[in-house]
C-alpha cells in the first residue's frame, strides 16, 4: 500500500530528489507544495508530511500537522534554539522525525563519532575539529549535520556553545584545550562532505563521509516517512529509524 505524502519544498533540490524516487519506495507525493502554497488545503490528502523547505516555513507547517494529527519528517535546517523550541512545543502531540541528515552513512558517522568521543574525551590529548563543505548555494552554516557532530562532541567533553570556535582569523592565540573548531566551506556543486578530526600528538584520526548524490538523503527521508506512521507521539532521530539506538 502506497504512502501518501505532503511534500513542502517540492521544487527545491531535495524536494525534486524525493519526488524522483518516491514511487520506488512505495510512496506517492499526493500534495507537493512550495513557497506561497497553502499546506492546509492538502493536509487531509496525506498520511505523513515531509518538510524540506525554508527555516521560517517549518513552524507554521508544524502547527497545521499538529492540528490534523499528521506525523511529520523535518529535514529543514538553520533554526535557532528558540525556533527549535517553538517547533518542538507545537509538535509535542504528534510523532516527528527531525534530522539534519537522512543518509544511512552520515548517521553511522554520528554513531562512530560518539564512540570515538567517549574514548578521546577532554582528558585525552586529542583536539577535535569539524570541517564541512557544501555547494555554493547553501544558505546556512554550519550545516545541520555539522551541528549534530558538534553536539556529540560538546556532550562528550562537557562543553558549551561558547567553546565552539566557528572559524579562526587574526591572532586567536594558542588553541585552548577545551575548544572544538567548526569550519564551513562553500563552493561549486558539492552535495555534502563532513570530516571529524581527532588530532593528537604524533597521530590523527579522521572520520569522513562524502555524499555524491542527493538521492541518498531522499531515500532516507522516505524511509523515515514510512517508519514514523503509527509511532507514539514524540521526537525521533534518524538513528531511531535505522535502529542504531
Amino acid at each position: 500500500m502506497s504512502v501518501d505524502i505532503l511534500l513542502n519544498g517540492a521544487s527545491g533540490r531535495m524536494g525534486q530528489a524525493i519526488s524522483s524516487i518516491s514511487s520506488d519506495h512505495g510512496c506517492n507525493i499526493s500534495f507537493p507544495i512550495d513557497l506561497g502554497d497553502d499546506p492546509a488545503k492538502g493536509i487531509d490528502q496525506c498520511d505523513v508530511v515531509i518538510d524540506f523547505s525554508l527555516r521560517e516555513a517549518t513552524l507554521p507547517l508544524a502547527r497545521i500537522c499538529a492540528q490534523s494529527a499528521k506525523p511529520m519528517v523535518i529535514g529543514t535546517t538553520g533554526h535557532d534554539p528558540s525556533e527549535k523550541e517553538e517547533i518542538l512545543q507545537a509538535t509535542s502531540g504528534i510523532p516527528v522525525v527531525w534530522a539534519g541528515n537522512f543518509s544511512t552513512g552520515v548517521n553511522l558517522l554520528f554513531y562512530l563519532t560518539e564512540q570515538a568521543a567517549r574514548v578521546l574525551d577532554s582528558s585525552s590529548s586529542f583536539d577535535a575539529e569539524v570541517v564541512e563543505m557544501h555547494h555554493k548555494l547553501k544558505k546556512d552554516a554550519p550545516s545541520g549535520t555539522a551541528d549534530r557532530l558538534l553536539e556529540i562532541l560538546k556532550h562528550a567533553r562537557g562543553l558549551t556553545d561558547k567553546q565552539i570556535a566557528h572559524g579562526r582569523s587574526g591572532l586567536p592565540g594558542e588553541r585552548p584545550v577545551d575548544e572544538v573548531g567548526s569550519h564551513a566551506l562553500r563552493g561549486g556543486d558539492v552535495v555534502g562532505d563532513h570530516t571529524v578530526y581527532f588530532a593528537g600528538i604524533g597521530e590523527r584520526i579522521e572520520l569522513t563521509h562524502r555524499a555524491t548524490d542527493r538521492k541518498i538523503f531522499a531515500a532516507g527521508a522516505l524511509r523515515a516517512a514510512k517508519w514514523i506512521i503509527g509511532k507514539p507521539c514524540g521526537l525521533y532521530s534518524m538513528q531511531d529509524v535505522l535502529g542504531l539506538v
